[in-house]
């Protein structure tokens, strides 16, 4: 909260490396949601680039030119521009997504990333948890600082690019990611508003929202794996609606496993609640079952798939509940939180790596 109140922000990068950091905690969680102890510079420059990805593309507001929006008070933030001049170099359609550029240009898109590490490792990994000119690293700890040159972080040796959680750190960016999110969603785009002296209305959504359009057309195949049931409440879906299973708000995973599809009455009273055990359950033997079948409509539609990740990411969200949560069982119902049959539900589900 410091950090988000009284930071220096000339650059959305402190903002990202947030959400990267959060997103990690969650991504790599142990088998009963224990968050993980490091992560590396590389996995943050990956999340980052995802990040950054969408918003590379032209923006236009109100019949003037479109253009690429100014994340940087000075110039433009440089992340931004290797990603902006990555597209512009592959000729890419605005709506590419990074996952199928990744499978059609993998080493591209690796040196991209390995440029953004470089960038995380010289500027906001040094500085983020500097409040004013007092520096408390209460998040993580990093072998290096600002200080750091190319030569040291390309040694032949090897570089120390682990950030080495504090304790309870990386727990708590679990715990409270559902609070965080929205409010570091709210000030980037107001600083991207003030940088670009534009109306705010459209840019959190244009910055942030995903392709609702394209997870739409997963409807289909979905709904044909359910043997055309919905997910919730197993009856014949006469309205279908896709839904992420990890409500998008505590966690932006598009993939294949954690999409299903549900009739419009159980999804939009779901909403962004947890769904209960019995779901989690359901949704466990699912996975167990038709991994194959959620494969290949992932690859008929060029469509991101790690299963390893979704099931880290329940573990860690399903893990960091309080005993007294309710969860969403039916519409207009709700279930108390089980916590010793939720050990056994997360205990059976997939194991991936």
């Amino acid at each position: 909260m410091a950090v988000l109140d009284r930071g220096s922000f000339v650059s959305t990068y402190k903002h990202a490396v947030l959400l990267a950091l959060m997103d990690l905690c969650l991504e790599h969680g142990g088998r009963h949601g224990e968050p993980p102890s490091a992560i590396s510079t590389a996995q943050v420059a990956r999340k980052v680039t995802e990040l950054y990805w969408p918003q590379a593309r032209p923006f236009s507001f109100a019949g003037e030119p479109a253009r690429v929006l100014r994340q940087s008070s000075g110039p433009q933030a440089r992340i931004l521009s290797l990603v902006e001049e990555y597209r512009e170099r592959a000729r890419l359609a605005p709506g590419t997504s990074l996952h199928r550029q990744r499978s059609v240009d993998p080493d591209g898109v690796a040196r991209l990333e390995r440029e953004v590490e470089w960038r995380l490792v010289q500027m906001p990994l040094p500085k983020l948890q500097r409040v004013g000119r007092r520096v408390d690293p209460f998040l993580y700890e990093i072998g290096w600082g600002d200080d750091v040159r190319r030569g040291d972080f390309a040694r032949p040796s090897g570089f120390d690019n682990l950030l080495r959680f504090r304790p309870g750190a990386a727990r708590c960016l679990v715990a409270l990611a559902p609070v965080l999110r929205p409010m570091i969603h709210r000030q980037w785009a107001l600083l991207v508003t003030r940088l670009n002296e534009i109306p705010e209305s459209r840019v959190e959504s244009f910055l942030f929202e995903r392709d609702r359009a394209a997870v739409a057309g997963l409807a289909g195949p979905l709904l044909e794996i359910q043997r055309g049931r919905c997910f919730y409440c197993d009856g014949p879906v006469a309205d279908r609606e896709v839904d992420h299973f990890v409500p998008w708000s505590r966690h932006p995973d598009d993939g294949i496993a954690n999409l299903v599809v549900a009739d419009s009455r159980c999804n939009r009273n779901k909403s962004d609640f947890i769904a209960d055990l019995g779901h989690l359950e359901r949704w466990g033997e699912r996975l167990h079952e038709y991994a194959p079948d959620l494969s290949t409509v992932a690859g008929a539609h060029g469509w991101p798939r790690d299963e390893a990740v979704t099931t880290a990411v329940v573990r860690s969200i399903y893990g960091a509940l309080p005993s007294d949560v309710p969860l969403w069982a039916a519409v207009d119902r709700f279930a108390p939180l089980d916590v010793l049959r939720l050990r056994t539900v997360l205990d059976r589900l997939p194991t991936w790596r």
